[in-house]
């Protein structure tokens, strides 16, 4: 097979814990999209090649340990870093893989990962300045560690083109199906995701995630205020009574809270009267309006919007997807 001719490469990089499951779901996923191509567009070879990568002890080397079509030299055409189940790997660990990434990517191969992956992924430095997701879980922490990259998880793909992060750990069939399309089409993607009964990519990871609020920060007049709210379910509460809780000024409360908690106060008890809201569509049958007015919401019509700018859903479509109850 000439250059010229060789399928497109995803290599996925078997690094220390990284999760198995993702590794052959991965290859699965891209021999399924094989056998649909060759059906459509017959011609006579696989249309992607799926090769595993692995270092030595040291990392020093790393080395194809498994290939579909063995025996072509080069780069990937892409690289995937799968998720893990362990905690993300320190600068000192990943320092080695980081450099091979850097060198694949400057050979013209494009670099993905998922869910932990992104933090490999930013060792490399190639993330600066750019934007990427991870698992909401971990976005603090991406954040803290690499300041330089710009974290959105309410996405659950990102997709920059020479570099495509993916969310949460089950987010590599979306990654999965995003390099099937790029390389492949829309065709052989939709193929591929409905015989695998998943949804095409499109998903956002925000209406999966839950609020996890910083309660670490050190603020004691802030924490103060942050532990009212949630016993009170932030529910009547105004900037005024916050700040008169905390004992301070009010421009200097909001300065104080935004940079202890990274939110306004009002988006913060947002976040948490919308908690209140999901729990209640998860569990309960009651209507969206009997739902609004627990929550602290007077009018439902502005409810519903703050639900959808949180959860990227209405009030009934979470219901649909989340709820364990009868329909409303």
């Amino acid at each position: 097979m000439s250059q010229t001719d060789a399928p497109a490469e995803i290599g996925i990089l078997l690094y220390p814990n990284v999760q198995l499951a993702a590794v052959y779901g991965l290859t699965d996923l891209f021999y399924l999209a094989n056998r649909f191509a060759a059906v459509r567009q017959p011609s006579g070879g696989p249309a992607l090649r799926v090769s595993h990568w692995r270092g030595t002890e040291t990392a020093a080397t790393i080395e194809r340990v498994f290939d579909t079509v063995p025996g072509t030299p080069g780069s990937p055409t892409v690289l995937v870093l799968p998720p893990s189940f362990s905690e993300p790997m320190t600068s000192e660990e990943a320092g080695p893989l980081a450099r091979w990434l850097r060198e694949r990517h400057a050979e013209g191969t494009t670099l993905s990962s998922v869910c932990v992956g992104a933090f490999l992924l930013a060792e490399t430095g190639l993330l600066a300045h750019r934007m990427a997701t991870t698992h909401w879980v971990y976005a603090d922490l991406l954040a803290q560690r690499f300041p330089e990259v710009r974290v959105d998880t309410d996405k659950l793909i990102i997709d920059e083109g020479d570099m495509i992060t993916a969310g949460g750990m089950m987010a590599w069939t979306d990654l999965g199906l995003n390099l099937v399309e790029r390389l492949l089409g829309s065709t052989i993607m939709l193929d591929t995701a409905r015989h695998l009964l998943v949804d095409p990519p499109g998903r956002e990871q925000r209406c999966y995630s839950s609020f996890s609020p910083r309660l670490n920060h050190g603020d004691g007049q802030i924490l103060k205020v942050q532990h009212w709210l949630h016993a009170s379910g932030a529910r009547g509460v105004t900037l005024a009574a916050m700040a008169q809780r905390a004992r301070l000024e009010e421009r200097t409360f909001l300065r104080r809270f935004h940079k202890a908690t990274g939110l306004r106060p009002t988006e913060y008890c947002q976040h948490l009267r919308v908690g209140k809201a999901r729990e209640m569509l998860e569990f309960s049958n009651c209507t969206v309006e009997q739902i609004a007015a627990a929550a602290g919401y007077e009018d439902s019509g502005a409810f519903r919007k703050v639900f959808q700018k949180i959860t990227g859903l209405s009030p009934g479509d979470y219901r649909n997807r989340f709820g364990l109850t009868g329909r409303v």
